[in-house]
């Protein structure tokens, strides 16, 4: 059966919405879609497996706890994040969903 990333969308996303589209051993893919959204203040991502993600909506700024400048990311920008690489998004797009595709995975 077909299926669409950016299909079943509600038009105001109180939370970010993160759903699983597959998951195996050492990988699972995952929609995010976020309107707005930035993590906490003071949060930071410290994740046991690497994250190659890709910008498919929207616009977003991801800061790296290694980097001092947020890095602005575009629709097919896509960035590799190996594990325990601090990181939080600062903004994205507050006018139209932002949606990701996450592949979390390990060596």
């Amino acid at each position: 059966m077909t299926k669409n990333l950016f299909t079943d969308l509600p038009t105001k996303l109180p939370d970010e919405i993160i759903t699983t589209i597959v998951e195996a051993n050492t990988v699972r893919i995952e929609r995010i879609a976020s309107h707005g959204h930035a993590s906490p203040e003071g949060f930071w991502y410290d994740q046991d497996q690497h994250e190659w993600v890709v910008l498919l909506k929207g616009l977003a700024r991801l800061l790296f706890d290694a980097n001092e400048k947020p890095v602005l990311m575009k629709p097919g920008d896509f960035v590799n994040i190996p594990a325990h690489t601090k990181h939080r998004v600062e903004w994205t797009t507050p006018d139209e969903p932002t949606i990701w595709l996450a592949v979390h995975y390990s060596d």
